[in-house]
């Protein structure tokens, strides 16, 4: 009786740590991963335990292991002058990369850094392809200074496309000065949803036609990087270093404010990922000087 007994022990004690080992293991996750002096943080994508970031210095591509917070340098940037801003990681490891001024967009083999293919989405003067947002047949660009998106349209098997195509939207009450920053889907999946100029704009991807969601008078002052994870919109409000937590309605019309957060280590946060029962944010501290010798870090807060 007690051998039995005893085994039935090991075999409960075996089970339970089953249970709460991996609790532990994400109190024990890194909370403040430092990134190398002067990259210029601006995006974040992250893929099982792996986060990815863009320099907004040259365009570099870097990686983190986000269970011990080592990091390295992946893939070689344009040059000076070139930035990588949104990304976002498919299913068939490749990153898809916002260009910013350049007006271009790269993808990337996320494991050998290699470049797979760039776009020239606009050869327009003023230009800033800022985000970018992966759906079943399509990769869409937002533009900060033009009211357009870019469509990437995805073939069967994801197979890349020979050129990009511009969608003007229309409708009234856009914004008259910057255009589009964050975009994710709405919740039915059937629209796009995009921060701009304090709004938060509903586009059907068709057509371009764009209308305003209702967010019961709340602004999304200095509103970034999005995240949507089921009907709960999270928007970096990057100066203000808050996070905004709102419940969206099943087809993204209307939201609901549900709750504001901030941290003491946020400086200028400015896009945002999950893992792990956490937000991953990068600190663009875009008031700071953006030098060489400038500090930059991510900063892990507890999902709420």
């Amino acid at each position: 009786m007690t051998r039995r007994f005893g085994a039935f022990a090991a075999i409960a004690a075996l089970a339970l740590s089953l249970f709460t080992t991996p609790v532990a293991q994400a109190h024990e996750l890194p909370a403040t991963i430092p990134l190398p002096n002067g990259f210029m943080p601006e995006g974040i994508e992250i893929g099982g335990h792996t986060a990815y970031l863009g320099s907004r210095a040259d365009g570099s591509l870097y990686r983190i292991n986000l269970l011990d917070g080592k990091g390295e340098f992946f893939s070689k940037g344009p040059g000076a002058g070139s930035a990588s801003l949104g990304l976002k990681l498919d299913d068939r490891g490749r990153l898809f990369v916002s260009g910013a001024a350049s007006g271009q967009a790269r993808i990337v083999d996320a494991r050998t850094g290699a470049v797979i293919k760039t776009y020239q989405l606009t050869t327009a003067a003023s230009t800033f392809i800022n985000d970018v947002i992966l759906t079943d047949d399509a990769a869409w660009f937002t533009d900060t200074r033009a009211p357009v998106l870019y469509k990437l349209p995805l073939g069967r098997h994801g197979s890349l496309p020979d050129q990009s195509v511009t969608v003007p939207l229309t409708g009234t009450g856009l914004p008259t000065a910057v255009f589009g920053n964050g975009i994710v889907t709405s919740p039915d999946g059937k629209s796009l949803l995009v921060v701009a100029d304090g709004k938060l704009l509903k586009v059907d991807p068709r057509t371009g036609a764009t209308t305003l969601t209702d967010l019961g008078g709340e602004t999304l002052t200095n509103g970034d990087g999005l995240l949507r994870q089921g009907s709960t919109l999270y928007v970096v409000q990057n100066r203000l270093n808050t996070i905004a937590k709102f419940a969206l309605d099943r087809t993204g019309s209307s939201g609901k404010l549900l709750k504001k957060a901030t941290d003491p280590r946020f400086d200028v946060p400015t896009t945002v990922a999950p893992f792990a029962g956490r937000l991953y944010l990068p600190n663009a501290r875009f008031s700071s000087p953006q030098t060489p010798d400038t500090t930059f870090n991510v900063i892990a807060v507890p999902r709420f």
